[in-house]
């Protein structure tokens, strides 16, 4: 006999978990009345953090193909959100820097951002709330190295043909 499949069990509650809080957050920032969409405050929570990184960086930091997020950029660039400097280290890669008028709406969308966490985690300690953190952390980086090495692979092998 089989052993029967467990839909609580860790990767399951993990993926379902993470595609009803990304449900909930976009559904959210709709609701706020930004101006923009949940998409492009994501693109611009990120563009922020990593102000001043290649456009592709932020594409594979957010998990999205960088002609995804080359759209998302383009209508923030028009709201005057972001600007796209030339990498003084590769003419061909942008830069992709927040402008002082991004600031009020990622404060906007940090507000909704911390008040749908508020919801999210009532009922576990502040001690708690670190620790799934801290081992998300660990988790996301996990994937990341093998990722990489899933990547590395392929050229590997033809290398060494």
């Amino acid at each position: 006999m089989t052993p029967r499949p467990d839909p609580d069990a860790l990767g399951f509650v993990l993926i379902d978990a993470a595609r009803l809080l990304r449900a909930a957050f976009e559904r959210r920032i709709a609701g706020a009345g930004l101006g923009i969409t949940p998409g492009e405050a994501r693109t611009l929570v990120h563009a922020a953090a990593l102000d001043g990184s290649r456009q592709l960086d932020i594409a594979q930091r957010m998990g999205i193909e960088p002609m995804t997020l080359s759209t998302y950029l383009d209508r923030l660039q028009s709201l005057g959100f972001i600007e796209r400097r030339p990498d003084p280290a590769d003419r061909r890669a942008r830069l992709i820097f927040t402008t002082p008028a991004a600031d009020a709406l990622i404060r906007d969308v940090r507000v909704e951002q911390v008040e749908l966490m508020t919801q999210v985690t009532a009922g576990i300690t502040p001690e708690d709330r670190e620790l799934v953190r801290e081992s998300l952390k660990r988790m996301r980086a996990n994937l990341r190295a093998i990722e990489e090495d899933q990547q590395a692979l392929p050229l590997a092998k033809e290398a060494g043909r």
